[in-house]
């Protein structure tokens, strides 16, 4: 799908640590310093020049982590990227709506890759694995916020998504936009 800005918005079922593009998209904790899911392997993958860049962080700007919603940039390491920028997603929650915060960070990822002038952008489903997003209702704000946001220098998003099941339900949010 082509958005009203001239961005290519594409879904794709695969690795994410795999991918090419200018910026990979990390799922992180607000620790910065690795963990599980995404985050996780994106650590393993782009090997210890992430990390280290992550400490750097930590030990200048983002002392006590980075905010939920907020989007930081760093080396991609080893990964076929040129930068990964983190973001910290909300944990979803049946009784406050979250939503603004899964959307900042897609709006604030997309910023911080325009900013680098980033043309590729990879992202996963953010906070619908161990956060517990329920994945239809995170598709939907993932696409609608990435189709409103997303303008050049960034020319293409991808929502890289584990599995058949992440992938129906974001091609499903993908044709309620069209």
């Amino acid at each position: 799908m082509r958005t009203s800005h001239g961005v290519t918005v594409r879904l794709v079922r695969g690795d994410l640590t795999r991918q090419t593009a200018d910026v990979i998209v990390n799922a992180a904790n607000s620790s910065l310093l690795g963990g599980g899911g995404v985050d996780g392997a994106i650590h393993r993958r782009g090997g210890p020049e992430i990390l280290a860049a992550c400490r750097e962080l930590r030990a200048s700007h983002y002392g006590k982590g980075l905010r939920t919603g907020q989007a930081v940039a760093t080396t991609a390491g080893a990964l076929d990227a040129r930068w990964v920028v983190h973001t910290v997603g909300p944990v979803w929650s049946s009784v406050e709506d979250r939503s603004a915060l899964l959307a900042s960070c897609y709006r604030e990822s997309l910023r911080v890759a325009a900013e680098l002038g980033a043309r590729t952008v990879a992202f996963p489903a953010i906070s619908t694995g161990i956060y517990g997003w329920p994945l239809d209702d995170g598709a939907r704000i993932a696409v609608r916020t990435v189709i409103e946001e997303a303008v050049p220098p960034v020319e293409e998003v991808r929502f890289v998504l584990f599995d058949d099941h992440a992938y129906v339900e974001f091609e499903s949010a993908l044709a309620a936009q069209r």
